[in-house]
């Protein structure tokens, strides 16, 4: 390869790498990049804000498992970066941030939008570096993704001075070295599978980890083989079809719920791709008294509530597989299992046909799921619905339904449906999302329909910041400083020339969500809900009783 610049070095690196998109802004630190990109096979999707395009680059890598990528300039460039690049560390998403930063010449001395990036980036990312000579770009960028991809993935950082980009080089992207399966010693899985073969009530709490090993298959063989019931986390969603006779559905709401009592009655939990940033062990084994095995492709993090028997480290699905051949549950029944599992379908089932208006959350994810064929995305926002979504949406399918809640950061969902529909425009796609968390990236509108992808806005609307209020009420008995003025959101869509709906009673909503899911545009719902269920819903888990 004759010289070329650093930039140009860089782009020919990241096809080599598989990139098909790069998400972000232009900026003045960034022009050889962005010069260099043009003539090249990645795709350039110009967002409206840095952290939409951040969290574009974060769902894409939650359902590709590839590394998504995103763009931004220096200073405020990349601190509004920021939130997007800590989404994706803190939920296990492949992230590559690039940044344009000042010349090397220039960073000895107070300079014009000069931030030391790398030392920014360093608390949010899993490894992050600066590009000090063009010779060693094809390693960085090679490590990047390999850090990135590795398990646990997670978000990475490249700086590029502007100097550097410039400069010319020879070199050639580095080839990639096969990523070989790491498999579990036959001492852990024995002792797995005996503890597993004695326990009287074991329980299989089941996290995203799972769903990145691809191991939803084998491990419904697993919980179906043995017997064993399955509660999922909310990163975990589909890993097991909710039709499932053994599927609890999902854990970790912060407070008790029914799904609380298998934790209390269990003998045995089986973590299998459990991440404890999503549901602190401390929640549902306080005095660490509960026997825990550990099934993951990393050691276990160091928890007083979460100390295992035995730790299985390795390629999950073949973990699985094998305790399987040596586990034995024959004759041995799952206590209670049926009749709480009934409890919780009941608890789903019985706003089926509730006309109350504002819509109840219940009734609003009741349709929704109604309409959304198995294959179906849908991109939960951070909010009051954010718990209601993860209690009674189910899924039958992994990735159907992404939530962030590692990070949890608002504003997700609208950027992160304009990157499921890149990656799936077979599928209809939902953003479900509160009025707080719509108006932090509701820009991206504009993205969404310049770029040709349709797919539906769902906002949950009243008024103020739901989930603060509903915790302001359980800690204080009254709320304040939460409640707000919104815009016309069916008007605000029509400016940008997408098409707006508003519903004004639970007849018109499954309607309007066939119709909306129907256009060539993106589209926006706008549904009054009453969140008056938040603290009815907490009082009557406050008076639960197990059966069990």
């Amino acid at each position: 390869m004759g010289d070329i610049n650093t930039a140009e070095l860089l782009v020919r690196c990241l096809e080599n790498e598989g990139v098909e998109y790069v998400f972000g802004l232009p900026g003045e630190e960034n022009l050889h990049v962005l010069q260099a990109m043009r003539y090249s096979s990645i795709k350039f999707i110009t967002t409206r804000h840095e952290q939409g395009a951040a969290f574009m680059a974060d769902v894409y890598g939650r359902l590709t498992g590839k590394a998504g990528v995103c763009l931004s300039t220096l200073g405020p460039g990349a601190t509004n970066l920021m939130t997007g690049v800590a989404d994706a560390n803190l939920d296990g998403a492949p992230l590559v941030a690039i940044t344009g930063q000042v010349g090397t010449d220039r960073m000895h001395i107070e300079s014009h939008q000069y931030l030391d990036l790398v030392a920014m980036f360093d608390p949010v990312t899993k490894w992050n570096a600066q590009i000090v000579r063009p010779s060693i770009t094809p390693e960085l960028v090679r490590r990047a993704f390999k850090i990135a991809q590795s398990e646990k993935p997670g978000a990475v950082h490249i700086d590029v001075p502007e100097n550097i980009a410039a400069m010319p080089v020879t070199g050639e992207p580095l080839g990639k070295d096969a990523r070989e399966k790491t498999y579990a010693s036959f001492r852990s899985i024995g002792k797995a599978a005996v503890a597993i073969s004695k326990a009287k009530n074991p329980l299989i709490l089941v996290g995203n980890g799972a769903i990145r090993a691809n191991a939803s298959e084998v491990l419904t063989e697993f919980a179906t083989r043995l017997n064993i019931p399955v509660v999922n986390s909310f990163m975990g969603k589909g890993v097991i079809p909710y039709t499932h006779p053994l599927a609890l559905w999902t854990v970790g709401l912060q407070q008790r719920d029914r799904v609380s009592c298998a934790f209390e009655e269990s003998d045995l939990i089986i973590a299998i791709g459990y991440d404890l940033i999503e549901y602190s062990p401390k929640k549902w084994n306080p005095e660490g008294k509960i026997p825990i095995i550990h099934i993951a492709a990393n050691p276990a993090e160091i928890d007083s509530s979460y100390i295992p028997i035995v730790e299985v480290v390795g390629d999950i699905a073949d973990s699985l597989a094998e305790i399987m051949k040596q586990a034995d549950r024959a004759g041995k029944p799952t206590p209670h299992a049926a009749e709480l599992r009934g409890d919780i379908r009941a608890d789903y089932e019985y706003y089926a046909n509730d006309d109350g208006f504002p819509i109840k959350p219940q009734k609003l994810i009741y349709d929704l799921r109604q309409v959304m064929g198995p294959e179906d995305i849908v991109i939960s926002d951070v909010g009051a619905h954010k718990m209601w979504m993860a209690r009674h949406y189910h899924c039958d399918r992994p990735n159907t339904c992404i939530i962030s809640n590692g990070f949890a950061a608002m504003g997700i969902a609208l950027p992160g449906a304009i990157a499921a529909k890149l990656v799936h425009p077979d599928r209809n796609i939902v953003a479900v999302t509160g009025d707080g968390g719509f108006m932090m990236n509701c820009q991206e509108l504009e993205t969404a329909l310049r770029v040709g992808t349709p797919f539906v806005t769902l906002i949950f609307n009243d008024g103020g910041y739901g989930l603060i209020e509903w915790k302001q009420q359980n800690h204080f008995g009254e709320s304040a400083f939460v409640h707000f003025g919104n815009p016309d959101f069916v008007k605000l869509a029509e400016s940008m020339g997408l098409k707006g709906y508003r519903i004004n009673s639970v007849a018109e909503l499954i309607p309007t969500l066939k119709e909306a899911m129907a256009q060539d545009v993106p589209t926006v719902i706008d549904c009054p809900v009453d969140y008056g269920e938040n603290l009815r819903f907490t009082q009557k888990a406050g008076d639960l009783s197990c059966k069990i």
